[in-house]
């Protein structure tokens, strides 16, 4: 077994922010789910396996092409991690622009991502 890193957690930082969607996707097992902060149910919209996580990035790179990870914090407990962020970027559809305090939370297996988990602020008025 691959215990996770601080440093893992890092490098899968900087793969988002690279919004390389093959990079991203070699930190997942094949089996990987990630929820994402928004959906129609209370965990988000659940992606399983990394040809449905990778359709969903790279149609939100295409819409947020600026999306960027700004890391505040990240820690390792077994097999769980999590990262703190600040994320920013501009949707194309909206002209919405993101800067949002949100974070992961990890479930990691043999060193990679099993379950991801994203969650994060909405401003409201």
């Amino acid at each position: 077994m691959i215990a996770p890193t601080d440093a893992l957690v890092m490098e899968i930082e900087a793969a988002f922010n690279s919004r390389d969607v093959d990079r991203i996707l070699s930190h997942f097992c094949e089996d990987g789910v990630f929820c994402t902060a928004r959906g129609p149910t209370k965990t988000g919209i659940e992606l399983k396996g990394k040809a449905a996580i990778g359709q969903f990035l790279r149609e939100r790179f295409s819409h947020i092409p600026d999306m960027y990870w700004h890391p505040h914090f990240r820690f390792v407990a077994g097999d769980r991690g999590v990262s703190y962020w600040t994320v920013t970027g501009t949707d194309r559809r909206s002209g919405r622009a993101l800067d949002l305090h949100g974070c992961d939370i990890f479930h990691f297996r043999d060193g990679k991502i099993a379950h991801k988990d994203t969650f994060w602020k909405t401003i409201e008025p």
